[in-house]
């Protein structure tokens, strides 16, 4: 029996409408039972707060498999809840080997280490960017930011690598991951297949939503940082952190042939993916 913590976010989800429509039987254990419903997956939900330890046991009560696609910062809590000899599947973030430390990562870095500790069973997946899913916010929300901008200005001029990955490509490597008999705790990390310049990205995104393609402007990263605390204010532009400018001059780039030789999965590319994503 195969135990879904954070059924009812996106990552979480689009595992669920996987596993129901390859016929095997998982427990969504949700916190929220409005926001399990409006996914409209026609599964029984099993409540619990990752907080709350004897409600996370009772949840996962019977489970042989375990898949956290909540924040990995509450490995700790699954990992003393779920039965004993039960094995894990956590999902991360390459957050967590961002040179730029905030909350996110450090609770990733956190979660990777109490697992690795833990003496159980099974794998940390940390995927790159994620996109294709329903009400993603990171394809979607740089195509409503490049209806907006009569220019697309990149520190660096965007020639920092990306390496994104598509919702189902991970929802594949979940399932590859749930089958494998794990002896110890391992982490890989699952990307799409070759990484590209993320002013190509922008550029890839633009002529997938129909948009002309932006002009890239080489702007500072100090210019942009100072600029980030306006969007909050701006209506109608998606907000941006000055954290998030940061990261946009560090290579986001990572080897897949782990994920190609054990999960058995490699990721589509690229243009087919965002051509998926707006189709949808």
């Amino acid at each position: 029996m195969i135990a879904v913590i954070g059924a009812s976010g996106r990552s979480g989800a689009a595992l669920c409408r996987a596993l129901k429509a390859a016929g095997r039987p998982f427990i969504p254990v949700v916190r929220n039972a409005a926001h399990w419903i409006a996914t409209g997956i026609s599964a029984e939900g099993v409540f619990a707060d990752l907080e709350d330890a004897r409600a996370l046991k009772a949840a996962l009560a019977g489970a042989t498999v375990v898949v956290n696609t909540a924040h990995a910062r509450f490995a700790p809590a699954v990992l003393a809840s779920a039965p004993e000899g039960a094995r894990f599947v956590f999902l991360g973030s390459t957050r967590r080997f961002s040179q730029w430390r905030d909350a996110h990562g450090d609770g990733v870095r956190a979660g990777e280490a109490a697992f690795l500790a833990s003496g159980r069973a099974g794998v940390m997946l940390h995927p790159t960017m994620i996109y294709g899913a329903t009400g993603e916010d990171n394809v979607q929300r740089l195509a409503a930011l490049l209806k907006r901008l009569p220019v697309a200005p990149l520190p660096g001029g965007g020639r920092a690598l990306v390496q994104p990955i598509h919702q189902e490509d991970l929802s594949r490597c979940i399932l590859a991951a749930i089958d494998i008999d794990w002896r110890h705790a391992e982490v890989m990390v699952v990307a799409g297949p070759e990484p590209l310049p993320y002013r190509d990205f922008l550029l890839a995104v633009a002529a997938a939503a129909g948009l002309k393609p932006p002009r890239v402007v080489d702007v500072p990263v100090a210019l942009l940082e100072a600029v980030a605390p306006v969007t909050r204010w701006l209506p109608r532009v998606p907000r941006i952190g000055a954290e998030e400018v940061r990261r946009l001059v560090e290579d986001k780039a990572f080897p897949v042939t782990e994920m190609r030789d054990r999960l058995g999965v490699v990721g589509r590319p690229l243009a087919e993916g965002l051509a998926l994503t707006f189709r949808r």
